[in-house]
């Protein structure tokens, strides 16, 4: 648990951005809808077959919990610069485009830390397999990924400020 707690967040602007609006809006706006709808249901009497009660003690317990975790991200966290970011190689910040020798297709990621990743979004993590081997490397470069899947290969095509549209 100690580890967890020490462990750097990398950041990207846009990421750091959407955690702080995240966490305003909790504590804002949520803990205000949350203590409203406690207070109707308290309202309504006997709390032992509340339903309503049960599900706003519930929310509040999740939005807690949820305040606390952006708290400890954003209190270790370091912040990428993503105009500052070297483009002779791989690096968090920037956007890669990629051809995957396998499937004979060029693919666009976005190194971001852990914290920030989302595979689906084409944001992957600088500690994932592919986003491991990546770092480093230069346009032209052969980069081999082992994963459970098995190896995969690809030609680093170009390297990117990740704000490039």
């Amino acid at each position: 648990m100690e580890e967890v707690q020490n462990k750097k967040h990398i950041l990207t602007y846009e990421g750091l951005k959407k955690y702080e609006d995240e966490l305003h809006e909790l504590k804002v706006v949520k803990r205000q809808e949350v203590a409203q709808k406690i207070k109707e249901a308290r309202e309504q009497g006997d709390l032992s077959e509340n339903a309503e009660y049960d599900a706003a003690k519930d929310e509040q317990r999740d939005i807690e919990a949820r305040i606390e975790d952006l708290e400890k991200i954003l209190k270790n966290v370091e912040v990428v610069v993503e105009d500052e970011v070297d483009l002779d190689k791989i690096n968090i910040g920037c956007k890669v485009i990629l051809h995957d020798m396998e499937f004979d297709e060029d693919l666009e990621y976005k190194i971001v830390g852990s914290t920030e990743a989302n595979s689906l979004k084409g944001k992957i993590s600088n500690e994932s397999p592919v986003g491991k081997a990546l770092l480093g490397k230069k346009v032209g470069e052969i980069v081999t990924v082992e994963t459970l899947a098995g190896s995969s290969q690809y030609k680093v095509l170009e390297i990117q400020r990740s704000d490039v549209a």
